[in-house]
């Protein structure tokens, strides 16, 4: 049975230590804002200002037509203009441009006459992510000049014909979809970094002595220890959401309240998380350090955030199950961009509960007052 007067009193001598703890504030506070600015105007998968070469062997006015509309883009700028083809591998080699595009001789009088036109684009590959991006803008760049060309009396029969038409993301703009993807892996950081210390610092400062010749259990100890933080966690939470929303323009379609509420789960399994680190390290710096491993790098590499889990070896698509930001990364997306509600992110939220049982269990199992 809990005795609530003896958990709000460690609460209220952690809440005070914690107060006096400069450097565990800042981090507490300003390390998710420094994160989120940072990484998120960092991490883009925009393409803009693509290097450009053009062999125009037409050089007729639709050519030319057509070059102007890759100009007007805005994503292609043209450094240069190309009379052969054997200068096309020096410009690639060179990395004077990403692509080359080449308008045939015959390019012109084929429009003219009706007949499919043929525009090769030549591109660097080495990146092949930026590659397929860059394809991308060409392939809706010509769709859009084969639409003017019809209507000012061009007649372009395409064999296959595409209208397509973007949700929840119409901008196609990367940073919509990175800062909610953000939220999940730096709220998984923090979290449990700010409690990883918690029970290591009662060793190392010598005070594990005192708590355990105090009558209180371990379930209030680290319930006790842990309400500060999902305090902190639940300002974070909304201070990130604030950022994304005014300065990234990041839109918000769901409900304020199921995101607190599954915000609440996916904190206090990562906190436990932090809290177990902590009593088994002993040690603030290899507490610290077990942290970052166990925390990070999964976040950030198997959540999906990075990298789609489709696409990853099988063997990291089954250990991506056991990351708990898997599930809050589409929680975060769902509720952010989509609106979508908790009948479509129940099992997401069924794992979020899971996770927050097993961060407690974990840190009230590891916990011992016994000194040794």
């Amino acid at each position: 049975m809990i005795n609530t007067t003896r958990l709000f009193a460690i609460t209220r001598k952690e809440a005070i230590q914690l107060r006096r703890d400069t450097k565990s504030l800042v981090l507490a506070f300003l390390l998710p804002i420094v994160l989120l600015l940072l990484l998120g105007y960092a991490i883009t998968w925009d393409v803009e200002d693509i290097r450009t070469a053009v062999l125009d062997e037409d050089n007729s006015f639709r050519s030319r037509e057509l070059i102007q509309a890759f100009r007007s883009a805005g994503y292609f700028r043209i450094e240069s203009l190309l009379a052969s083809p054997a200068e096309i591998a020096a410009a690639l080699e060179r990395r004077d441009a990403e692509i080359v595009l080449v308008i045939p001789a015959d390019f012109s009088a084929d429009l003219d006459a009706g007949r499919p036109a043929m525009l090769q684009a030549i591109l660097d590959g080495s990146d092949a992510n930026t590659a397929s991006i860059i394809l991308g803008y060409v392939q809706a760049i010509v769709a859009t000049y084969a639409v003017e060309a019809r209507a000012g009396g061009v007649e372009i029969r395409p064999l296959i014909g595409v209208e397509s038409r973007v949700w929840y993301n119409e901008e196609l703009k990367s940073r919509i979809m990175i800062v909610p993807g953000l939220i999940p892996v730096i709220m998984m950081i923090i979290a449990a970094m700010l409690t990883s210390l918690t029970i290591a610092r009662e060793w190392e400062r010598g005070t594990m002595e005192q708590l355990a010749s105090t009558p209180v259990s371990r379930v209030e100890v680290v319930l006790g220890k842990l309400l500060p933080y999902l305090a902190i966690g639940f300002i974070d939470l909304i201070v990130a959401t604030a950022i994304g929303i005014l300065l990234f323009k990041v839109p918000f379609r769901g409900s304020p309240v199921l995101l607190l509420a599954m915000s609440f789960f996916f904190l206090v399994g990562a906190l436990g998380l932090g809290m177990y680190i902590s009593a088994v390290a002993r040690s603030q710096l290899l507490a610290t350090q077990m942290a970052l491993v166990i925390t990070f790098l999964p976040a950030y590499l198997l959540s999906g955030f990075m990298f789609s889990i489709d696409v990853m070896p099988r063997a990291l698509r089954l250990i991506s199950y056991l990351v708990p930001a898997r599930y809050f990364l589409v929680v975060t997306r769902g509720i952010f961009l989509k609106g979508v509600g908790v009948e479509v992110l129940f099992l997401q939220g069924l794992f979020m509960v899971l996770f927050s049982i097993a961060g407690l269990t974990l840190a009230i199992r590891a916990f011992k007052k016994e000194l040794r």
